[in-house]
């Protein structure tokens, strides 16, 4: 089952203390690092007394950090839609399945992505356990993906991080506290 998806242009700026203050374009913000809001899903699956994490390859022809491997989806908040909704629609488009997902919390960064581009966001975590039985990437979004555990994950973050978006040592430390602490607030 294959969603098609809009372009999304208008992106949520918010202040330092994650209140939105206003609409932005999606170029215009990476262009000027003005700050939004955005989030990072991370669904996990036990195998073999192994913790795993779906990783996906960021698509080539994104506008920045095509190729990188990172979390099981990410994306922007949109204007007037909450947060968790937002976050199970763009699952269900990037990776073609949904599921219950949890907060973990939400964390600041701003780091050039390249192209002249720079993410600027308070970045909301999402995560779950999930084995779905059927995974369809959205090429527009993903050229591939693959389940990795975690500590191997912990060990490329150390020796081979250029590997991986900028944002994901960082998100994927607070999706750690989802397994720690086990589910927070489902949605």
């Amino acid at each position: 089952m294959k969603i098609t998806q809009k372009e999304q242009t208008l992106l949520l700026q918010v202040d330092a203390l994650d209140n939105p203050i206003g609409l932005v374009d999606k170029k215009k913000a990476h262009l000027r690092g003005i700050l939004h809001r955005g989030f990072s899903i991370f669904i996990f699956r036990e195998v073999e007394s192994s913790i795993q994490l779906l990783l996906q390859q960021r698509a080539f022809h994104k506008y920045h950090s095509g190729g990188l491997w990172s979390n099981t989806c990410c994306s922007h908040a949109e204007p007037d839609v909450p947060l968790d909704v937002t976050a199970q629609n763009r699952l269900q488009i990037e990776m073609g399945f949904s599921c219950p997902l949890s907060c973990s919390g939400f964390f600041y960064y701003k780091t050039d992505v390249g192209n002249g581009m720079v993410e600027h966001e308070i970045d909301h975590v999402f995560a779950s356990f999930h084995n779905p039985t059927h995974i369809y990437p959205n090429p527009e979004e993903s050229i591939g993906f693959k389940w990795v555990d975690i500590k191997t994950i912990s060990h490329m973050l150390t020796t081979n991080s250029f590997e991986f978006t900028s944002w994901f040592p960082k998100a994927f430390a607070l999706s750690l506290g989802f397994l720690e602490t086990g589910l927070c607030a489902s949605i």
